[in-house]
Parts: C-alpha cells; structure tokens; sequence
C-alpha cells in the first residue's frame, strides 16, 4: 500500500515531536528508555481537537519569535515557553501534526523551528514556509519502511536534571515517629565525635527488630537527623516531619548477642552492634543520627500539565534554607499531597498577596486590599501523604512561605 504525503507535513512531523518531548522529555532515564514518554487520554484528546487548524494566535506568547535555533544548554520547558503564553499546553502544538505522529520523540541542539501565523491560526515548522506565489508543493509518493534512529543521550531535558535529582534522594517526609523508630548510630572508632566519607561506625535496629544484612546483597542506607515539623499555614496542623539528610552508609557487620560471664559467675547477654562504613558526606554525622533504607532508583518522566480540578495550596518551607524566601529553581515544600491528588508534573501558578493599605485619597481613610497579582510558576516533582515537593520554575518577584498556589489558567 502507497500513501501520498507533502513535503511540507514531512517538514512539520519533526517540529510536532519536538513540541511533544518539549514538556514531556525524559529527565533521568537512560536512552534505551527515552521514548517512554507519558501521555494522558486528555493530553492526546487535546491534540486531537487542533489537530487540523493549528493554534490561535491569541495563546501565543507576546514576543514570541519568527524562529528559533534550539542551542546547547536551553531547556525544553524554557523553549516552548518561548512560544506559549502556557507552556504546559504542548498538546495544542503536538496536534499541528498529530496525523504523522505516533511515537512522539525529542528535540535536540542545531534544529531550528519557524512560526507561521495565518487566517488568525500559528502552526510552528521545522523548515521555513514556500513565498506566496510559489510553485505548488510537490507531492511526494512513499511506502511504508522500517526506520531507525539513535536514542542519542544530547536530547535538551524537560527541565534542567541538576535542580531536581539531589532532591529525589536527599529530603524525606517522615510522620511523627518514622525517625523515631528507625536504626541509629549508636558509636564510632576510636571514641570520635563526627563522622564522614571513609569513617567506620557502629549501628542498632530498634528492640526486637536488629540491623541485619541480606546474604548476598549489600545494604545501604541513607543517614538522616532530627526531622523539622513542617506546619500548614493556614491551619498550623503538622502536616509531617522533614528529615535532614546528612549522609550514607553500608551494612558491613550485622548486629548480634552474645553469652557473656561476670566475675560472680552470672551469664548475660551482651548487644554487638551492626557494623557501618560511611560512603558519602554532605555533612559530619554524629552519634544519634537514624538510618533509612536506600529506596530503589526510580526512572522519572515528568510531562508539566495544569491540575485537573480546582486547587488551593500554600507554600509551607524552603528547602534548604534558613529564610523564608524562594528564588527561581529552588524548591519549597507545599501542602497538598498525593491524597490531594498531587502528581509529579502538576502545575501550579504562585499567587503574591495583595497589600493592605489605607485609601490616603479618600477622607474616611478606608482599609483596602490590592488585588492578589501573578508571580510565577511551580512544578510539583515528588509526593508524600500530606506533602509534595516542587521546583519554582519562574518567578517575577521572591516567593515566600504562606503564599497561595492555583490553577495556572
């Protein structure tokens, strides 16, 4: 069987997947997993009602360029923020082109993308459009083949990797007695006080439940101290506790009793506690300091959407630091989690709080408020309970705990 295509649609499929992969790229897998990208029913859906007439030019950005050359070091998320007033929208501009699409796949440095604005529709190409006047397009005929592309590793991320991944393994939600309960160091060599990379220490499980190791595979463990309460603004209720990760170590030595004899002849039963190696420093650990177990790796996609139904969060912490204010590509803790239906790549838009001021030009001097304004956006990432972790993706000015979260429309 035959099918007849233009040029010019053959033009366009390698812009509709870079658009797709724009906000859907995959941040930590490996390139033999790359084309796992995550599309829902309402994404595609979406692509589907544009599929034919491309995007109105009122969702375009306001400076959005002619065309553009996709450099080494651009992110996919600042890129289709180049063209939309609503980057997360990259469904609309996946169903430009959503006929020749079926394994949307990634954009990469050198490809230049042109914008078309016509009858008061933008698509966007990977090729500049014919003058008017021109010859008509010709038609090429093709057959169907087996085609075959390299995963190449080069491809631009949704969003810049270095941001998030410390913090897919460093902060941890714990309820009120998850640290409580869990394995401690309870002593170093030589009688040392701290503790870092390459230092030998000495560790116990809690009563009935020893620290032992798994014949044939090695354990490892994150090293955490005191968990911070983390307190919902509005309400004050603790919503959870967030431990600081100070470190990891390796079960070298289980821990084990042994049949002792004092010098009345009395036996007793004497503990011998797990042995540790510490492999990994961000700061000296102590005695005291708890041990979570490593969690499996996981391979993370995030595809930035706007929240399905209505939602009204806040900012409960910056992580990571002693003052109240975020900037741009920090992260803060929200507190609203995964029973509120948070998800890694929901959306939020941060809402700056109106002043309160006196109507100085009206002689009853009557309280006002301003109107609360727009100040940026964030990407929720990583989920607990009653808690989830997000990046600030942009902001105009600082972002600070106890400001509002919203549906970005």
């Amino acid at each position: 069987m035959h099918h007849e295509m233009t040029t010019s649609t053959l033009a366009n499929t390698k812009l509709a997947l870079a658009l797709l992969a724009s906000m859907a790229g995959m941040l930590l897998a490996p390139p033999a997993l790359a084309q796992n990208l995550p599309i829902t029913a309402e994404q595609k859906a979406t692509a589907e009602k544009v599929a034919q007439a491309g995007i109105a030019l009122s969702e375009l950005a306001a400076d959005a360029p002619e065309n553009y050359t996709i450099k080494p070091g651009d992110t996919l998320w600042a890129i289709s923020g180049l063209f939309l007033k609503s980057p997360w929208r990259w469904p609309q501009l996946w169903g430009m082109n959503l006929s020749d699409i079926s394994n949307p796949h990634r954009i990469y440095p050198g490809q230049k993308l042109f914008l078309e604005r016509k009858n008061g529709r933008a698509t966007l190409r990977t090729s500049a459009a014919a003058p008017e006047g021109s010859a008509p397009i010709e038609t090429i005929r093709v057959s169907p083949r087996t085609r075959y592309e390299p995963l190449d590793s080069g491809a631009l991320p949704a969003i810049k990797a270095h941001l998030i991944e410390p913090f897919l393994a460093e902060p941890v939600i714990v309820d009120e007695f998850g640290l409580q309960n869990a394995p401690r160091i309870v002593a170093a060599q030589d009688g040392r006080v701290l503790l870092t990379r390459g230092d030998r220490a000495y560790a116990r499980g809690q009563t009935g439940t020893p620290l032992l190791d798994a014949p044939g595979k090695q354990q490892e463990y994150r090293i955490f101290r005191s968990a911070t309460p983390l307190k919902d603004p509005g309400t004050g209720e603790i919503l959870g506790y967030e431990a600081q990760y100070v470190g990891k170590a390796v079960l070298v030595r289980s821990e084990s009793t042994q049949a002792v004899t004092d010098k009345s002849g009395k036996e007793n039963t004497e503990i011998i506690p797990a042995t540790i190696d510490i492999v990994a420093a961000k700061e000296e650990m102590r005695v005291g300091d708890r041990l979570l177990p490593e969690p499996v790796r996981e391979l993370l996609s995030y595809a930035p959407r706007a929240p399905v139904g209505a939602v009204d969060a806040r900012i409960v912490s910056v992580y990571g630091s002693a003052v109240v204010n975020a900037a741009q590509n920090q992260v803060v803790v929200i507190n609203k989690g995964s029973r509120d239906g948070m998800e890694r790549g929901t959306v939020l838009a941060i809402q700056k709080f109106g002043e309160r001021l006196v109507d100085k030009t009206d002689a009853a001097r009557p309280a006002m408020k301003l109107p609360d304004e727009r100040n940026g956006l964030l990407m929720v990432f990583r989920t607990f309970d009653r808690l989830s972790y997000a990046l600030v993706l942009d902001i105009t000015d600082g972002v600070k705990v106890g400001d509002r979260l919203i549906n970005p429309r």
